[in-house]
C-alpha cells in the first residue's frame, strides 16, 4: 500500500489531516485540502474556526458566523445587550446582570424604592409617601409653608419661629396680650384698643 492513503491507517489522506490538525493548536485558521488544490478561506476564519475543504469555516466552541466572526452567549443577552464574547455581555443602559437580566437604576432607588422595568423603560417605583427620580423627595400633601422643607412623609421642618404640621403657626417668645395674636415670629396683632409689642399699651380715648 502507497503512502498516498494515509501512512498505513486507512484514512484517506485529507481525513488523516483533519484529525491531526484538530490536536494541533497551530493549525487552527488554515486551510485543508480537499482532493486536488488547497482549500481557501477568504476572509479567513476568526477566533481560530478552522477552513474546510468546500471554503467554510468551522467554528470553535463560543462563535458563529460565516467567518465565525460573531461571539455566542448562552443564555443569549436579553433586553438589548450585546454579546462581546463567549459568555460576556455587554448591556444597555439600565441593565446589569451577566446576560442583561436585572434592571439596574442609576444611583439606585432610596427609601424603599423597588428599580423597575415598565415598557422597556427602567426606573424607580416608589413606596407611598415617596416620589422623584430615585425616590429622594418626601411627599407633604399638607404642605410645608414659610419656607419649611418636607423631610418625612407628612412631616416638615419648619425654620425658626414657626411650628406646626405645615409650619404654619408663628412663635412669640413673649405671649400677645389680651386678645393678640402672634402672626409672625415675634409680632403680635393686637385688638383694639391695645397695642405695642405684646398688646400691653391701651390706647387713651
Amino acid at each position: 500500500m502507497s503512502r498516498r492513503d494515509g501512512g498505513g491507517t486507512g484514512l484517506p489522506r485529507p481525513l488523516l489531516w483533519l484529525a491531526l490538525c484538530a490536536l494541533c493548536p497551530l493549525c487552527r485558521g488554515a486551510a485543508l485540502p480537499s482532493g486536488p488544490g488547497p482549500a481557501a478561506c477568504s476572509p479567513r476564519c476568526r477566533h481560530g474556526g478552522l477552513c474546510l475543504g468546500n471554503g467554510t469555516c468551522l467554528c470553535s466552541k463560543g462563535y458563529e458566523g460565516e467567518r465565525c466572526q460573531h461571539a455566542t452567549c448562552y443564555p443569549k443577552c436579553k433586553n438589548g445587550g450585546e454579546c462581546l464574547r463567549p459568555g460576556k455581555c455587554r448591556c444597555p443602559p439600565g441593565y446589569g446582570g451577566r446576560y442583561c437580566h436585572k434592571v439596574s437604576c442609576e444611583g439606585g432607588c432610596q427609601n424603599g424604592g423597588e428599580c423597575v422595568s415598565v415598557n422597556g423603560v427602567v426606573k424607580c417605583l416608589c413606596a407611598s409617601g415617596w416620589t422623584g427620580s430615585r425616590c429622594q423627595e418626601a411627599i407633604c400633601l399638607q404642605g410645608c409653608r414659610n419656607n419649611g422643607a418636607c423631610v418625612a412623609p407628612g412631616i416638615c421642618s419648619c425654620p425658626a419661629g414657626w411650628v406646626g404640621g405645615a409650619c404654619h403657626l408663628a412663635v412669640c417668645k413673649l405671649p400677645c396680650q389680651h386678645g393678640g395674636k402672634c402672626i409672625a415670629p415675634n409680632v403680635c396683632r393686637c385688638r383694639l384698643p391695645y397695642s405695642g409689642l405684646q398688646c400691653t399699651k391701651k390706647r387713651k380715648e
